[in-house]
C-alpha cells in the first residue's frame, strides 16, 4: 500500500498500535512480524489475516486452550543444525524436542470438527505435517534431563560401567585414608576437596611432609595444604582417563544425532516459523480484546461505512481515566465520497479524521478494528494525509507553501482507490484567496472520485456540498448552553465555528466581542448564526427522537409481554379443553367397564335360565345395550325442542301446546281426565300425567 507523506503512518499513530501489538508477542519471530507489520491491498490476504485473529479471539473468549505455550527462540540452534560438522548439546536437542512436541500438540488440536470451525487457523499448518521420527531419534539417545543415555552405544555403556567401578574403588580407598589421617590428627576443618579435577585431602600445613602424595596447593592463609594421597594417584589417573573416553564417546554420539536431525532441518524450520505465526496471531487477538476489536464486513470496492467506531488509543486512554469515548458513525461511498467536517476548535474534528484513517490502516494490516461488526470497509491502494503544521525548514517553505505542495501531490495522484485526509484545508493564507484555492482542490479531488475527509472553517467549502456531486457536509456537535463540545459527528449539515460563543466562554470583554461582530460581513455573520441555530434545532430533534425511540422500545416490550400473556392464556385454554376431554373419556371408560361387567352377568344368567325365563334375560340385555343410545337420541331431541320452543309458566288446558318432560315430545291437549291428559302427537293420541307436562310456545311467536 502506498502512503504519502513518509510520516503518514506516524501522523495517524499506526506506529503506536504496532508497539502495542509487539508487547503482546512472546517469540522473537512474533515480535519481528509485529515490527515489520505491512499494509496490504489484496482483499483475500486481508480477509485471511482478519479471520485468523477473529478465530483465535473466539478461542480466548470461550476459554478453549490453544497449545502454543512454549516460547521457543531456536534460530541459532536451527542454524547450527544446517552447518555440516556442527554438534548440538543435549540441552539444545531438548529444545528441538519441545519444538516438535509443540507442533504435535497443534496438529492434534485440529480434529475434523475444528478444521472446519477454525479453517483460517488450520490454514497455517495445512501445508506441513508432524514427523514423529524427530522425537524418537532424540529419545533413543537422550533422557528427560538431556543427558546421553548409558545404552546409547555399547562402547559408552562399557566406559561408564568401568568408570562406575573405578569411582567406587577410589571412594573406598579415599575414605580409608581420611579415617587414618583423622585418627592421626592431621586433617584440617575442610577435610577434603577437589582441585584441578582431582580429589584431595586438606591437612594442616605443618603436617604436609608427613603424608606421602602430591601437593596441589594451599589455602590463602597458608594454614591448610591440599594433598593427593599416594595411594589414590593411580586411581585418579584411571578415572580421568575414563572420563576423557566418555567425553569423546558422548561427542561422537551427539555429532551423529546432529547429522541425523539435519535431514529434517527444513521441516523444523517450518515448525519454528509456524509457532512464531501463531504467537503473532495470538498477539493480534489479545490486542483486539484490549480495544474491543471486531471483524467488519470486507467489501470488494472502495467504501467506508463505520458503525460505532472508536479511536483505539483514545479508547485505552479514556478507559484508564474512567472517561467515556464517543463513537463515530459515518459513510463514504460512490455517491458521497468526500466528507467536509466543520465545527468549533477542540471539538473533535481532527480526532474523527484520525479515527477513520487509523482504522483503515489497521484493517489493511490484518488487525481487528474497534467497530461494530456490521461496519463495511473496502480496500484502498493509497492513503494521503495532511495534518497539522507542515512548515519545511529544509526546503525553506512556509506553512502554506508546504500545504500547496502536498495538495499538488494529492491532485496529481488521487484516483478512485485513494483515501485522503486533509486537516484545515486552505489554512495559512488569506481567507478569501485560501478559500478559493481550497474550493478548486476539493472540486478536483471530487472529479477524480477520491475518497476522503476534510476539516475546515471556510464557509465556501461548507456551501460546496450542495453544489458539487459527491461532497457531503458534517459537523461536530456543540452544546451552546453549556459551551462544551459534544465530540459527536453529525452528518448532512455544516457546523458553526461558535467563534463568539467560545469568546464568551473564556470571559472575553463583551464590548470587544460586539466590536468584532460589527467588523464581520453581515451576510457571513448571518450564515454562521443560521448554522448555529440549525445545529441547536437538530440537537433538539435528536433529543426528541431518542425519547420517541425509548417509547417505541417500551411499546415493543409491552407488546412482547402481552404476547407472552396471550400465549399463556391460550395454553391454559388448551389445558382446560384437554382436561375436559380426558374427563369425558374417563366417563366413557367407566361406562364401558360397567357395561362389560353387566353383560358378563347377563351371559351367566342366560346359561342358568330356563326356556321361559330367557325372554326376560333378552329384555334386560336390550335395555342395557340400547339405553345409552336412547339417551343420546333424547338429548338431541331435547336440544332441538329447546331451540324451537320456549317454556311458559301456568296451568295447562284443552288446546294448549305442551311438552312431555320424559321424552321431550311436543303435542296439543285434546282432553283432560282428572290427573291425566290426552295429548295428540302427530296423528297419535296418548295419555300422559299432567305433572309430566309443561306449557310451551314457539320461539318466533314468543319474540
Amino acid at each position: 500500500m502506498k502512503y504519502f507523506p513518509e510520516s503518514a503512518l506516524v501522523q495517524l499513530e499506526f506506529d503506536k498500535v504496532r508497539t502495542l501489538l509487539q508487547e503482546h508477542c512472546k517469540t522473537e519471530l512474533g515480535k519481528q512480524m509485529a515490527e515489520e507489520l505491512r499494509l496490504h491491498t489484496h482483499i483475500d490476504y486481508v480477509r485471511t489475516a482478519l479471520q485468523q485473529a477473529h478465530e483465535y479471539k473466539q478461542l480466548v473468549l470461550i476459554q478453549v486452550h490453544f497449545p502454543n505455550d512454549y516460547v521457543l527462540n531456536l534460530k541459532q540452534e536451527l542454524r547450527l543444525l544446517d552447518i555440516q560438522g556442527a554438534v548440538l548439546t543435549g540441552e539444545q536437542f531438548m529444545l528441538i524436542r519441545k519444538l516438535a512436541e509443540s507442533m504435535h500438540s497443534i496438529v492434534r488440536f485440529f480434529d475434523a470438527d475444528r478444521r472446519m470451525t477454525y479453517a483460517a487457523l488450520y490454514g497455517v499448518i495445512s501445508h506441513t505435517h508432524y514427523e514423529k521420527k524427530i522425537v524418537s531419534l532424540i529419545d533413543e539417545v537422550l533422557d528427560e534431563a538431556g543427558q546421553v543415555r548409558d545404552n546409547a552405544t555399547p562402547e559408552l555403556a562399557r566406559i561408564r560401567m568401568q568408570l562406575f567401578r573405578k569411582r567406587n574403588e577410589l571412594r573406598k580407598v579415599f575414605d580409608r585414608i581420611l579415617s587414618k589421617l583423622q585418627k592421626q590428627g592431621y586433617l584440617a576443618d575442610i577435610e577434603e576437596s577437589f582441585l584441578n579435577g582431582r580429589r584431595v585431602v586438606a591437612i594442616f600445613a605443618e603436617q604436609k611432609r608427613l603424608v606421602k602424595g602430591i601437593l596441589h596447593g594451599e589455602s590463602d592463609t597458608r594454614r591448610t595444604a591440599f594433598l593427593e594421597p599416594e595411594e589414590t594417584i593411580q586411581l585418579n589417573n584411571d578415572v580421568h582417563s575414563l572420563e576423557r573416553d566418555e567425553q569423546r564417546e558422548v561427542y561422537k554420539i551427539l555429532r551423529e544425532l546432529t547429522a541425523n536431525l539435519a535431514s529434517h532441518h527444513t521441516l523444523l524450520n517450518g515448525y519454528h516459523e509456524i509457532l512464531g505465526i501463531f504467537d503473532f496471531i495470538r498477539a493480534k487477538a489479545r490486542l483486539a480484546l484490549d480495544i474491543n476489536g471486531n471483524f467488519p464486513m470486507l467489501m470488494p470496492h472502495a467504501q467506508v461505512h463505520l458503525v460505532e467506531a472508536y479511536h483505539p488509543l483514545l479508547l485505552l486512554y479514556n478507559r484508564k481515566q474512567n472517561k467515556p469515548t464517543i463513537p463515530v458513525n459515518m459513510t463514504l461511498d460512490k455517491d458521497h465520497h468526500i466528507l467536509v467536517i466543520s465545527g468549533p476548535n477542540a471539538g473533535g474534528k481532527t480526532v474523527t479524521l484520525k479515527t477513520v484513517g487509523l482504522i483503515q490502516l489497521m484493517l489493511q494490516a490484518g488487525l481487528l478494528v474497534p467497530v461494530h461488526p456490521t461496519s463495511q470497509l473496502g480496500i484502498f491502494r493509497q492513503v494521503m494525509i495532511h495534518i497539522g503544521d507542515t512548515q519545511s525548514l529544509e526546503f525553506e517553505l512556509s506553512t502554506y507553501s508546504s500545504h500547496l505542495k502536498n495538495m499538488k501531490h494529492f491532485m496529481e495522484n488521487a484516483n478512485g482507490r485513494t483515501l485522503f485526509f486533509i486537516d484545515e484545508l486552505g489554512s495559512g493564507s488569506d481567507p478569501n484567496l485560501g478559500g478559493a484555492f481550497a474550493e478548486v482542490i476539493m472540486e478536483e479531488l471530487a472529479r477524480k472520485h477520491a475518497f476522503g475527509i476534510v476539516t475546515t472553517h471556510y464557509l465556501n467549502l461548507k456551501i460546496m456540498a450542495g453544489k458539487v456531486k459527491g461532497i457531503v457536509n458534517a459537523a461536530m456537535g456543540f452544546d451552546e448552553q453549556n459551551l462544551q463540545p459534544m465530540y459527536k459527528l453529525l452528518i448532512g449539515k455544516p457546523g458553526s465555528s461558535y467563534t463568539f460563543s467560545i469568546a464568551q466562554r473564556i470571559g472575553l470583554d463583551q464590548g470587544l466581542i460586539n466590536r468584532a461582530r460589527k467588523l464581520v460581513d453581515e451576510g457571513h455573520f448571518r450564515l454562521d448564526k443560521l448554522l448555529n441555530k440549525a445545529e441547536q434545532d437538530l440537537q433538539k430533534v435528536e433529543s426528541r427522537e431518542k425519547e420517541l425511540q425509548k417509547l417505541l422500545k417500551e411499546n415493543e416490550r409491552l407488546k412482547k409481554e402481552y404476547e407472552i400473556l396471550s400465549d399463556k392464556e391460550r395454553v391454559q385454554q388448551q389445558y382446560t379443553l384437554q382436561k375436559l376431554q380426558n374427563k369425558i373419556k374417563e366417563e366413557d371408560l367407566s361406562y364401558l367397564k360397567d357395561m362389560e361387567r353387566k353383560l358378563k352377568q347377563i351371559v351367566i344368567e342366560w346359561k342358568r335360565a330356563e326356556n321361559e325365563d330367557k325372554q326376560k334375560v333378552i329384555r334386560q340385555a336390550e335395555a342395557l345395550l340400547f339405553n345409552r343410545k336412547s339417551q343420546a337420541i333424547n338429548e338431541k331431541i331435547k336440544k332441538k325442542v329447546q331451540d324451537k320452543f320456549v317454556e311458559l309458566k301456568g296451568e295447562v288446558k284443552v288446546g294448549d301446546q305442551v311438552k312431555i318432560r320424559t321424552n321431550n315430545q311436543v303435542g296439543k291437549i285434546k282432553e283432560l281426565r282428572g290427573k291425566v291428559a290426552v295429548v295428540q302427537i302427530g296423528n297419535i293420541p296418548i295419555q300422559v300425567k299432567i305433572a309430566d307436562l309443561v306449557l310451551v310456545e314457539e320461539r318466533q311467536k314468543a319474540e
